[in-house]
């Protein structure tokens, strides 16, 4: 594993161990409408985290891969999976989605809030996560517009570009012909600011599905 890799990894160990849950432990609201009436079937979550989406969708039958940067994240992850009876059915594993990748097709694949400092490669690991996508299933890719409103907007996220679901979609390649695009859009959420207030925010997403061989 080359040096950046490792210095990604120490980034998100060190950036979660510096508080005893960094999320808030609930799944995204995004996925959870976008999910609403699929059968469930086999799920690929990118930046799992401390697990929420993944056990959300186990919960409800989903056999899931959870893949994070981050091993303190992902022990903590397995922790709650077990707390909540699913540990058997969410298979975590640590990759630098810039690296490595997990192998094999999923019927779901969930990339949510993918954005970084520095170079990670965001629109490769987006076209892995296309290419990951089995004959009939679905990538959904979530992201923000902007910084929060509660941030100081010369300092939070100064070097990130927000893509909007468009760019999104052009930056995947997808073959023509080979995909079909469900949802394209941009939404509004609330999400507590770090003194605890909830705050609107607006966020975007897509969601496309590729068509059955």
């Amino acid at each position: 594993m080359s040096d950046d890799a490792v210095s990604h990894e120490d980034h998100w160990d060190s950036r979660y161990a510096e508080s005893e849950r960094m999320w808030s432990g609930r799944p995204n609201v995004a996925l959870v409408r976008a999910v609403e009436g699929y059968t469930p079937g086999t799920a690929l979550d990118l930046g799992c985290g401390e697990g929420a989406d993944a056990i959300w969708l186990a919960e409800r039958g989903w056999r899931v891969t959870g893949a994070d940067v981050s091993g303190v994240a992902l022990r903590r992850a397995a922790a709650h999976a077990s707390d909540a009876g699913v540990a058997e059915r969410v298979d975590w594993q640590r990759h630098d989605l810039g690296s490595t990748f997990p192998e094999g097709t999923f019927d779901l694949v969930s990339a949510h809030y993918l954005h970084d400092h520095g170079d990670m490669p965001r629109e490769r690991i987006l076209r892995g996560a296309a290419a990951a996508t089995a004959p009939g299933g679905v990538l959904l890719v979530v992201g923000h517009t902007g910084g929060p409103a509660w941030a100081d907007h010369q300092h939070h996220h100064a070097d990130a570009h927000f893509p909007t679901p468009n760019e999104v979609l052009g930056a995947l390649e997808l073959p023509p012909g080979e995909w079909e695009v469900l949802r394209s859009e941009e939404f509004e959420r609330t999400q507590d600011d770090p003194e605890g207030r909830p705050t609107p925010r607006t966020d975007n997403l897509l969601m496309v599905r590729r068509l059955p061989a």
